[in-house]
């Protein structure tokens, strides 16, 4: 037969298919390297010099102890007071000192919330969470500033529905 003898040997369709695939994969990554190298800042020789810009002016606070609306459902209160100087570390908060239970009477503040005294699994306990300890991690003191967003978010108020039951 003609075809034994010869040492060259022609290529079927899936053996192209494969050479063609890895060609692919080949071109692919060699061009998404090009491309992340101009991204990954340099790791050998001298490093480049910083530059320095201005700092942002500090934001102004808001402190008139006034409660605030909320700009979306569920968000945390905000703090309408300073907190400058308050000590929140693992061996005092004193946050806890004006809004835990025991001392809202004496001192006006609002109560924490409930779920403050609940665990992650909803067992309720004692004392306040170790896991809602440190209010800064939601609260959040206002600042006055221009949103860095637009909000949209309108309560249910303005779009015209009422309290159930106010019929």
């Amino acid at each position: 037969m003609r075809g034994q003898d010869s040492p060259r040997r022609r290529l079927r369709r899936p053996e192209w298919t494969a050479i063609a695939a890895g060609l692919l994969v080949f071109v692919t990554t060699a061009s998404i390297a090009q491309v992340v190298t101009q991204n990954v800042p340099q790791l050998q020789g001298p490093p480049e010099a910083m530059q320095s810009a201005p700092a942002a002016v500090l934001p102004r606070w808001v402190v008139d102890d006034r409660r605030q609306m909320r700009a979306y459902p569920d968000q945390p209160p905000i703090i309408p007071h300073s907190i400058e100087g308050y000590e929140l570390s693992v061996n005092a908060n004193r946050c806890l000192s004006c809004h835990k239970r025991e001392f809202t009477q004496d001192s006006g503040a609002p109560m924490i919330s409930v779920t403050h005294y609940m665990t992650r699994d909803g067992q309720m306990i004692a004392d306040v969470s170790p896991r809602r300890y440190f209010c800064t991690a939601c609260h959040v003191p206002q600042a006055d500033i221009k949103p860095l967003v637009p909000s949209m978010f309108k309560d249910m108020s303005e779009l015209g529905f009422k309290p159930a039951g106010s019929e």
